[in-house]
């Protein structure tokens, strides 16, 4: 029986790990060892750590939690339930494990966008943050791609970095309202539908549009949709938010007594930083939970 399970070992979950091991909790992580940002050189925006790539980051913090000896299972959970108080997960295995507290902090995926040739760029110069990826390029050529309000707003977001802003629809049309609003704010419009990216060693160069047309274009942002990276919130039946995020309060707790949800899938601001700190701030809020059904 442990006192917490963490689903998830990215930034969210080892903090939480961290602050829970040093209140002495029997804890265990599972995790698929898949992070979001798997694909991406670098990382950005984490004092003392900017410009790391990803899977580093993730190997210093778990030189962090070895000094604590938190148990750790590389290990898919396939399932959970609640009874009462009591939380069961099984894993890949059909390995059950038992918690009083249970933790999800399994973020969420990225669908990419059905282009030939993305996902040699993904990562490198095709990204979906221009707070992550954004002044890395400054002064280049750089292309918004998707459709609607969201991708009005990232192709005008975008100038905030590059000057030269291209918002590609991919044959998706635009009303006037939004042509206007683009064409005042300096972004260039291309409807036309995309035929495939172009470039070398992961370094996007130019698009080339259906009609044999090329645009030089040394970056890509993307709006698209994401999902949970795992269905074990759905399975506990946790509210939603309209964006598809876990309804969280500001302690990380769920609706459901003792499920806590931490990181990316809770919160729409989600950046490596952020997702450490909410970590660490359900590791305290469990803490106190905990706490509170000890005490005598």
């Amino acid at each position: 029986m442990h006192d917490v399970i963490i689903i998830g070992g990215g930034p969210a979950g080892m903090s939480a790990a961290l602050v829970l091991a040093r209140c002495f909790r029997n804890i265990l992580i599972c995790d698929t060892g898949k992070p979001r940002n798997r694909w991406a050189r670098e990382m950005h925006g984490f004092l003392s750590r900017d410009g790391i790539p990803p899977l580093e980051f993730l190997e210093l913090a778990k030189k962090d939690l070895s000094k604590y000896n938190v148990p750790w299972k590389n290990a898919e959970v396939v399932s959970a339930e609640c009874n009462g108080n009591l939380f069961t997960i099984k894993l890949q295995d059909n390995s059950v494990l038992q918690s009083k507290k249970l933790l999800v902090a399994t973020g969420m995926k990225d669908s990419l966008p059905a282009l030939p040739g993305i996902e040699e760029f993904y990562g490198t110069s095709v990204h979906h943050c221009p707070y992550c990826d954004g002044f890395e390029c400054g002064e280049k050529a750089v292309i918004a791609y998707g459709e609607g309000s969201e991708a009005k707003g990232l192709a005008i977001s975008l100038k905030t970095w590059c000057k030269n802003v291209t918002l590609c629809t991919d044959g998706f049309p635009i009303n006037k309202a939004t042509r206007d609003l683009l064409t005042r704010n300096e972004v260039k419009i291309e409807t036309r539908k995309i035929e495939k990216l172009n470039g070398e060693s992961g370094r996007m160069e130019s698009i080339t549009l259906i009609d044999g047309t090329d645009i030089s274009a040394n970056s890509m942002f993307f709006v698209e949709k994401t999902r949970q990276q795992s269905d074990i919130t759905r399975q506990l039946n946790c509210v939603f938010t309209q964006k598809g995020v876990v309804r969280t309060d500001r302690y990380h707790k769920t609706n459901i007594k003792g499920l806590y949800v931490a990181g990316d899938a809770d919160k729409d601001m989600q950046q490596v930083v952020v997702a450490a700190a909410e970590g660490a701030k359900a590791g305290i809020s469990i803490n106190k939970e905990l706490q509170k059904e000890e005490m005598k």
